[in-house]
């Protein structure tokens, strides 16, 4: 990973001299973290039903194939309650988000199958709306321009720490209804959330504690003083009379929180960091938002949700009985991860899948999921990300990394696949002039 590919080519991830009977990749380590492809395209053609063991000690099917991932997601066999799992003493309480189990914050759309999973749904889509998303608009383009100036007249940035981090923690806060004198707090509590892959599971639990202890504290002050934002709206939600629970506002609080930032992190890190490094592609992008058009910006977000996207595997599922994926067979109880990332790059499904092309049309990618647990708050990321890439390409339009890429630093995890750093260096002072939003393009 030391050189950027030559434009218009692609970046190997092939292990061409691999037989059914060479033993498989080594997974999770550090090297694997900074570039799965090559191991997940070894998985897809020789075992891509493959049962392993996670670095938690945890053991678990990793689907890598595209139709088998597109069935696993869908598939009302594979549950995702945690209750499912034919756990032994030493998996206890290591599947899952860390703290949550503790928190008692489990009841949530990630933890839960129909009718149950069905109805909070349905609920929670009342507040949480496409309008409410497209009216949010003006307040991540303001985020992302105030970010950009605390930095611009500085020559380079950490895009991570600078930009990536703190808007969508700010922008989920405003849409929930945080008040702003309490947004540092939450983004202390998500910073060690975050940190997770290299951090101490007991500073993620006490922070996981300490947000469910605030949300809680909120819940109540806006049942009494409600407002026009989303917790709000999750209190007011009713359908033929059922009303969430306050545990139930508070897990779903939580989850968009948990699930609505780090994705937009690697999203926006993630996705700068391949245009950076597909020199051809970023200056077409940059051309057609200098232009006013949007046509290369709706696409392109899909094909980097798809190329590198900021979620690797898809959360936990259990077997509620024994079946047969990919040609293997899941015994009941087993814990099965699809590998989002593995499925996008398919070559079955997608034509040059280790091409980055911003224009590419057929693009069904998984990167949020499919089924009845595809993510509700995606609009928000793609709104978030969006924003975030082409403010940044306008405003700093000569933005290059400050870093060899073979210096960058991969997180450590299972589920979220994302930078820990991204320094770039542009000229001081960039262009001054704020754009107007997307709504102009």
């Amino acid at each position: 990973m030391n050189d950027s590919p030559a434009p218009g080519t692609s970046e190997p991830s092939a292990c061409p001299h691999a037989t059914p009977d060479e033993a498989a990749p080594e997974l999770f380590t550090w090297e694997f973290a900074t570039d799965p492809y090559p191991a997940y395209a070894w998985l897809r053609e020789h075992r891509p039903v493959h049962r392993t063991a996670l670095p938690s000690g945890v053991e678990a099917w990793l689907v890598t194939r595209y139709g088998d991932a597109k069935q696993a997601l869908a598939d009302a066999r594979l549950s995702k309650n945690p209750a499912n799992h034919a756990e032994s003493p030493h998996a206890k309480g290591k599947t899952g988000i860390p703290g949550e189990r503790k928190a008692e914050l489990m009841t949530h759309l990630l933890n839960i199958d129909p009718p149950d999973h069905t109805r909070l749904r349905r609920l929670v889509s009342k507040a949480f709306t496409p309008r409410r998303v497209a009216e949010f608009a003006p307040r991540v383009q303001e985020l992302t321009d105030r970010l950009i100036d605390g930095f611009i007249e500085d020559g380079k940035a950490d895009l991570i720490h600078d930009l990536a981090f703190p808007l969508p923690i700010y922008a989920i806060c405003d849409l929930l209804g945080v008040p702003r004198e309490d947004q540092d707090d939450f983004r202390d509590w998500a910073g060690m959330m975050i940190r997770h892959g290299g951090g101490p599971r007991g500073g993620v639990a006490r922070s996981v504690k300490k947000m469910r202890g605030y949300l809680a504290e909120l819940i109540h002050r806006k049942r009494e003083d409600p407002g026009d934002d989303l917790i709000s709206g999750l209190i007011r939600a009713s359908d033929h009379g059922e009303h969430l629970t306050e545990n139930e506002a508070a897990a779903m609080a939580f989850i968009l929180l948990f699930a609505g930032f780090e994705t937009t992190v690697n999203l926006i890190g993630n996705g700068m960091y391949a245009l950076l490094r597909h020199p051809e592609q970023r200056a077409a992008l940059q051309a057609s938002l200098n232009a006013g058009e949007s046509a290369l910006l709706t696409t392109g977000i899909e094909e980097l949700l798809r190329f590198d996207g900021p979620v690797e595997m898809a959360t936990w599922r259990y077997a509620t009985e024994a079946l047969t994926l990919g040609g293997e067979e899941i015994a009941a109880g087993d814990p099965v991860l699809v590998v989002l990332a593995a499925a996008d790059r398919d070559p079955e499904r997608f034509t040059d899948p280790d091409t980055l092309d911003l224009a590419r049309r057929d693009n069904q990618h998984l990167g949020y999921g499919h089924g009845i647990h595809y993510c509700l708050g995606a609009p928000l990321a793609r709104l978030e990300g969006q924003t975030a890439l082409a403010t940044l390409l306008r405003r700093l339009p000569d933005l290059r990394l400050a870093e060899e890429p073979a210096d960058l630093r991969w997180r450590g995890g299972l589920i979220m696949r994302g930078l820990r750093t991204l320094p770039v260096a542009f000229e001081s002072g960039g262009r001054s002039e704020k754009s107007d939003g997307l709504s102009t393009l």
